[in-house]
């Protein structure tokens, strides 16, 4: 399943980079490198939500790097 998230100028300003690492790292953390693949994208037209866009599964959610661990635990591993 893909996970994309925006890198587009205002997600980049959002901390968008901050939010890759840390997928790239709960990836690895929860053993879903052959399930979730981590994708960048151009922007996806959320961006007056708080933070950065991020798609899985067919849903956008804003993501900030504070918020990425529960997000990633409760929408990807946890559909997975």
């Amino acid at each position: 399943m893909d996970l994309m998230v925006c890198v587009g100028s205002s997600c980049h300003l959002q901390n968008s980079r901050d939010v890759i690492k840390r997928f790239k790292e709960l990836i690895e953390e929860y053993h879903l490198e052959g399930s979730v693949e981590l994708k960048g994208s151009f922007c996806m037209g959320h961006c007056a939500d708080a933070g950065v866009c991020v798609k899985y599964a067919d849903e956008i959610y804003s993501v900030r790097p504070e918020t990425a661990d529960e997000f990633f635990k409760t929408t990807v591993a946890k559909a997975d």
